[in-house]
């Protein structure tokens, strides 16, 4: 038996406005897109959704510290493109012995830590 990972998911209720974080100011590449969910990260073996939380039980995991990292290369300018467009940092960049981090949220409070390691 195989078993693989095929998305995580990060339920927000408004699917426009999570479009405009997730593509226009995090700069994620979109697998593809429905009325209900974004799919990101095209050709990678698992990706990231971000959904509606429709139902009583997603609704609860809208606004939390995802547990969800991302990589950047080149994290001071995300930071800032971030910055100008709007985005709340629950944590600023700093800078560390393992290197620099930063704490975003999306609209709906979904927290985000971004590393440059």
């Amino acid at each position: 038996m195989s078993v693989t990972m095929k998305n995580v998911v990060i339920f927000v209720t408004d699917l426009a406005k999570a479009k405009e974080f997730y593509v226009d100011l995090l700069g994620l590449p979109l697998a593809g897109q429905s009325e209900m969910l974004i799919e990101f990260f095209p050709g990678a073996p698992s990706t990231l959704g971000v959904a509606l939380a429709i139902q009583d039980e997603a609704r609860k995991l809208v606004g939390r510290h995802t547990g969800i990292t991302l990589k950047v290369d080149k994290i001071e300018e995300l930071c800032e493109t971030l910055s100008s467009g709007g985005a709340r940092f629950v944590e600023p960049l700093e800078s560390s012995p393992w290197g620099k981090m930063a704490v975003v949220a999306d609209p709906d409070g979904n927290q985000l830590a971004l590393v440059n390691r």
